[in-house]
Parts: C-alpha cells; structure tokens; sequence
C-alpha cells in the first residue's frame, strides 16, 4: 500500500531546487517504495524566491519564515537547505516539531551544533538524513565491496581529493560563506567534510590526524543585494575572509593505515576534482567524480608492474539499477540526491536508517574541528 508523505523544503538556493527535484523523481527510480512525496511548503527568506519555486515545482504554500513550516501539520518531513549558521536552530526546531529532517552537511559550525541536531532527532524519535551525496554514488559502493572483501588486501594508505575553483576569481563576493560567524570553518564545512565522510564510509573510523590551513584569497568585496550560489561583485567594500581556502591534513586510522585530505575551494583550473586512490598489500582501487561510473582497480599476485583495469559499474552495484539498465551508462549529481531521498524516505517508511545519518554528521565535524585544532596549534590530534 502506498500513503503520501507531506514534505517542504527550508532554503532554495541551488542546493533546495537540487533536493526538490529528487522527490519529485523518487518515484519514478524508486516505484517500489510505499511512500510518495507530496510538495506541500517551501521556505526562503529572500523576497520573492518561495513564491517563484511554488509556482515552478507546485508546492501547496510559500513562506518566507521557516517557523510557519515549523507549525504546519501537513509537514511530515523537511528538507533543510539553508546557509549553515541557520542549520542548528532549524534543524532542532523541525525535529522538536516531530518532523524527520533531511539537512545538508555540515550540519551547523562546529562538532556541538551537530550533536544539538543530532539530539534533538534521538529524543523526538524521527529519521535523521544528511547530505554526504558522495557515499551515494555506485562506484563508490563498489569500491567499498572491494575493500571490504579483501580484494585489494589490507588498506595500507589513501589520498582523498576535493578541489574546485568556486571562490578562486578575486571578484566572488563577500557572502555568509566567507565569515566565520555565519560560513563556520570554510573549505573544512564545504568540502572537507564530504572527504572525511568519504574516508569513515570506506576504511573505517579516524584515529588522529594533523593538518594545515590557509586562506589564499585574504579580501573580497561586499555583495550589494540579496546573492545565491557563488555571485561575483566588483567594485564594493572590501571585507577580510575569515575562513580557510585551504586544508590539508594527514590521517591516522583505527585499522592502522595510513591517509592524506587535501581541499581547496580556489584551484584555478581544477571543477569538481574530487577523487580518492586506495592503496593495499594486494592491489588499490581509484575513482574520480567526473567520470564517476568508472573504477580503476588493480588486482592479482603480481603486485611489482601489476596492471590497473577500467571497470564500469553497473546494475549490480549500489543503487545503479534504478537509473540504468546496463553497464558505462552514465549518470549524473542530480542522480546522487535522487538516491539520497530514496533512503530518507525509507527510512521513515520502515523506522530504520538507511544512507548517511546525523551520527555519521557528527563523526564528520568532530574530525573537521580536530583539523582547526591541529592547524592552529600544530602537531597531532585525536578526533575523539
């Protein structure tokens, strides 16, 4: 039997639009599921913006206060897409209302704001989903089987990638993302963050780590008006960044092996270069998002000149066979938060997380703080 599910979205920027068009698309990969959305309210604060996105994608009511879709009893579940010092309070908020949250990672600023989140969905006994969309990804699934198995031995080391150009032109303006107070932890919050999600998800928990930071781009000019995505802005004030460009960092896992992150959001000539290799006695495994059906896997008893093939995931990895019918056809980002909403809504439907959770967005800040730890004192540091 299948029921609907009310649900809005709180934040439509970019990242709001990406989370309403997966559901508007689970049922059609994901038929089996006993739930169907319903596009019932949509929440932003900048004039106009619900309104345009209730007219476009058909939600039942537009609000420029989150706190009205807070008290709608039509809401069962909120997706949470807003900027990140705004995550805490909704989060806890929507959760306190009886409502399963689907937020976007960092989860806050800092380790606390994140276990606040993460409390607050325990004691009302709602589902909790967090957007680590990378994990989602069939390949990477794939490579996690390989690991898991012994394919490639015992992981000896990894390096994990995640460089972008989005803040390298010195004309981005001056936005939330680049203060402390409001952006958190920079680079750490926005790309880092997927990476050490990333490194938990495939090898297993962090023991400690040591890492270094910088910021590249010191000065940007204030924004005149109401800005979404990364926006540019000529000519304004200038302001200081107050947050890293820049991080990289050593890491030590629990199993013993051994790994290097590396994020930048201003890599001119790098878009979307996010990746890992994974090393072990036996073989290693390589996967790059922008050719993200692929894996590049060595294994064998060669070990010395051993070769890397090309395999293409197919139906039979992840969550592949819901989008495609055989091997090397491609998909796409999108695709990914497809699937993120496919495992939300299950686990509202069957009372049983499935995908990412606030525990692993815990997890993840908790690391993300141990690395502005290490950076400002220098030296090692345990995440615990």
């Amino acid at each position: 039997m299948v029921s609907t599910l009310g649900v809005a979205v709180v934040g439509f920027g970019w990242m709001g639009r990406v989370h309403t068009q997966a559901y508007a698309r689970v049922p059609h990969h994901f038929p089996q599921l006993s739930l169907r959305p319903e596009l019932i309210a949509v929440a932003d604060e900048v004039p106009g913006r619900a309104d345009e996105a209730a007219g476009r994608y058909g939600f039942a009511t537009a609000a420029r206060d989150w706190r009205e879709v807070a008290a709608d009893p039509r809401v069962q579940a909120v997706s949470i897409a807003a900027p990140n010092f705004l995550h805490r309070e909704i989060g806890t908020a929507m959760a306190e209302a009886g409502k399963h949250i689907w937020i976007e990672k960092p989860v806050g600023l800092t380790a606390e704001d994140a276990r606040a989140v993460a409390g607050a969905v325990a004691k009302a006994g709602v589902q909790g989903a967090v957007g680590f969309n990378y994990r989602n990804a069939p390949a990477v699934a794939a490579a996690r089987e390989l690991i898991a198995t012994g394919e490639i031995g015992a992981v000896t080391h990894v390096r994990i990638r995640l460089f972008s150009d989005y803040a390298a032109h010195p004309e981005g303006a001056l936005t939330w993302r680049y203060e402390r107070e409001r952006g958190g932890s920079g680079v750490l919050g926005d790309l880092a963050s997927h990476g050490v999600d990333l490194a938990r998800f495939l090898l297993g928990e962090i023991e400690s780590l040591a890492a270094d930071t910088a910021v590249f781009v010191p000065e940007r000019a204030r924004p005149t008006g109401a800005t979404a995505g990364h926006t540019r802005s000529a000519g304004g004030e200038l302001g200081p960044v107050e947050n890293e460009d820049y991080v990289s960092c050593l890491l030590r896992f629990d199993s013993g092996a051994r790994g290097v992150l590396e994020a930048c959001r201003v890599s001119v000539g790098e878009q979307n270069n996010y990746g890992f290799e994974i090393h072990g006695t036996k073989g290693a495994v390589f996967w790059d998002f922008r050719r993200m059906g692929e894996l590049g896997v060595s294994r064998g008893t060669a070990y010395q000149d051993q070769p890397v093939s090309t395999v293409y995931v197919g139906p039979g990895h992840g969550e592949y066979a819901a989008f495609q019918p055989g091997s090397a056809n491609s998909m796409g980002y999108d695709d990914l938060k497809v699937i993120e909403a496919y495992r939300f809504l299950r686990s509202i439907a069957e009372g049983t997380a499935y995908g990412a959770t606030l525990d692993d967005a815990v997890r993840s800040a908790t690391a993300l703080d141990a690395m502005a730890r290490s950076a400002e004192r220098g030296g090692w540091v345990s995440p615990a």
